[in-house]
């Protein structure tokens, strides 16, 4: 080939690239104005996928659910960009409306249930209506059901817009460079595939822990930034230029406005969620927390109640019947109560059951460090009266030289103490209801193999085993999991804890005669003022036909979800809003 010939191949491509080069700045500005969008993007799908598992109770299934819904309707938005005739002004408008949906989403979500909620009294007020003859049914289940799932219709709208964006931004890079771009696809898939990851990394570093409508004001302004960019780059293509810039500077104070008060805002409607003023609500990296007050008389002191997720985890006035369930016959039946476990109880007060003992050292293994600091120091925190009332609550436990606190997943944490071969005369497991997958692998048959390695042989463990009532097949799956898992003798006991109603544990010893047996031959402990012999060895007893089907009842193998599966299936219709709007009783 001669060498004028690779002049001529050559040159047709230098040609492209001077052609190319004048479009260099607009292709990098829509390049990362489409990055920055694919970030806010699937933060706000991660922001209501998370507020609808608080909403809706089903934490892990409505996480999924609103993450197919949202990416169902970025599909439709994707078909529907084509009615968009002028794709400049489409863009422009579509980034403010995104914005203005995304930073009030939560709001307006937890407004119409707020409402919803308070309709009832407000009827009930208006028409002399008693209270004991609320209006129910009817018209007003089928709003408390709208609003239920309204999490999703707004999540719909959402993903709607959203899905539009990229068919948006392809037409707009084809119209400057005035021809089919061959790789425009995957150019701004590319960018958006990348934005997206940095979305999902900022959401899990940061705002993760962050409250929830401060993290949509966040992600609103990153928004509104690229709609004004946007705006200053193609002006002169946008119809109502000047209209859309007064949109961005109303909506640039509505988000300012809500990253200032939609805290506030938010903690007020959840009052109306719950039947008790919210003294303390916090979004850790873990849960939800929110702490209640309850003032019965002007005579008696306060009662608090601790939400996780929207689910109950205690209430000041009968903790102490599940805790003195949970702890004293463990104990009691351990050999020696010199060196105890606990795993979960982060409130501190199975830890201050297990004190009465005096042992000379306690291990507390608890994920969130949030919870830990509400019970130990909570000065920082919340109000005086209500730190002391939690510290009086829990015989301020967490600060006792005697106790270390390991603030990991338990499930890691064990290994470690294997590897230390350490080892303990009691183990006590105290950890929220097996609602999610990250919690079902710690009542899994492997869980429990970890923990037989680090008991000693004349220990005992008990594991909070959910309700026998409202979850049977899940607290006798428990019991066979434990079983299992190796334990020689595995029991299961319940009792009726007021605000729980009927509940239940499992308790099990490695080694020698069952935890009953041994129970039964033991005098009860002189600082304890409630319990009583006959009482722990009839919470023991079951109706004749209970256990009839638990052949039929898996184990809960690692992964395999089972446990998870039975919980779910017990109280589904019976959690998150279905169960009072998170009202305690």
């Amino acid at each position: 080939m001669s060498e004028l010939e690779n002049i001529q191949q050559i040159q047709p491509n230098v040609q492209h690239s001077n052609q190319r080069s004048p479009y260099l700045l607009d292709d990098i500005i829509l390049i990362v104005i489409m990055a920055v969008l694919a970030g806010c993007g699937l933060i706000y799908e991660y922001l209501l996928s998370h507020y609808a598992g608080r909403v809706i109770g089903a934490v892990e299934s409505a996480i999924y659910t609103m993450i197919g819904i949202m990416i169902v309707s970025m599909g439709v938005g994707s078909f529907m960009a084509r009615k968009i005739r002028c794709a400049f002004t489409g863009f422009a408008w579509l980034e403010l409306t995104i914005a203005i949906i995304g930073c009030s989403a939560i709001l307006v979500i937890s407004s119409l249930i707020a409402f919803v909620q308070l309709m009832p009294q407000i009827i009930a007020q208006s028409f002399n209506i008693p209270p004991d003859s609320l209006p129910q049914g009817g018209l007003i289940q089928a709003l408390h059901n709208i609003t239920h799932y309204s999490p999703y219709f707004i999540g719909a709208i959402l993903g709607c817009f959203i899905g539009m964006e990229i068919p948006l931004i392809a037409r707009i890079r084809e119209h400057i460079h005035a021809k089919h771009l061959v790789h425009n696809t995957g150019t701004i898939y590319g960018a958006d595939y990348i934005g997206a990851g940095v979305g999902a990394a900022i959401w899990i570093t940061v705002m993760l822990s962050l409250e929830i409508n401060l993290s949509a004001s966040i992600t609103a302004s990153a928004n509104l930034l690229a709609g004004v960019v946007f705006w200053l780059r193609y002006k002169q293509y946008i119809r109502y230029k000047n209209l859309l810039l007064f949109g961005h500077a109303l909506t640039s104070i509505l988000v300012v406005i809500i990253f200032n008060y939609g805290g506030t805002w938010s903690k007020e409607l959840n009052n109306l969620l719950y039947l008790d003023n919210v003294v303390y609500q916090q979004q850790s990296r873990f849960a939800n927390i929110v702490l209640t007050e309850r003032q019965i008389s002007q005579q008696a002191n306060p009662s608090y109640n601790l939400y996780l997720n929207g689910r109950l985890q205690f209430s000041a006035n009968d903790e102490y019947i599940y805790h003195k369930f949970l702890v004293y016959p463990t104990l009691a039946s351990a050999a020696r109560q010199d060196n105890i476990l606990i795993i979960g109880g982060g409130d501190g007060l199975a830890l201050r059951e297990v004190l009465l003992w005096q042992p000379k050292k306690v291990t507390l293994i608890d994920l969130d460090p949030a919870v830990i600091a509400l019970f130990k120091s909570p000065q920082q925190l919340v109000p005086k009266q209500v730190a002391d009332a939690l510290l009086a609550l829990n015989n301020d436990a967490l600060n006792d030289p005697r106790v270390e606190i390991i603030n990991n997943d338990a499930f890691n944490g064990v290994d470690k103490l294997i590897a230390n071969n350490l080892h303990f005369d009691a183990i006590i497991v105290d950890l929220p209801d097996p609602s999610h997958p990250d919690l079902n692998k710690l009542y899994s048959q492997v869980f429990y193999q970890k923990l037989k390695q680090v008991l000693s042989a004349d220990g005992a463990m008990v594991v909070q085993s959910t309700s026998p009532f409202h979850a049977k097949n899940a607290f006798i799956s428990i019991g066979k999991t434990i079983r299992g898992a190796g334990w020689k003798n595995v029991e299961q006991y319940h009792q009726n804890v007021p605000s729980f109603g009927q509940w239940g544990w499992t308790i099990a010893t490695p080694a020698g005669s069952g935890a009953r047996l041994r129970l039964a031959k033991l005098p009860m402990q002189p600082f304890e003022p409630w319990l009583t012999t006959g009482l722990i060895q009839a919470s023991f007893e079951f109706s004749k036909d209970f256990y009839k089907n638990q052949d039929q009842i898996e184990i809960n193998h690692l992964g395999s979800f089972t446990l998870y599966r039975y919980h779910q299936q017990a109280w589904e219709s019976q959690q998150g809003l279905n169960n009072s709007w998170y009202q305690n009783e």
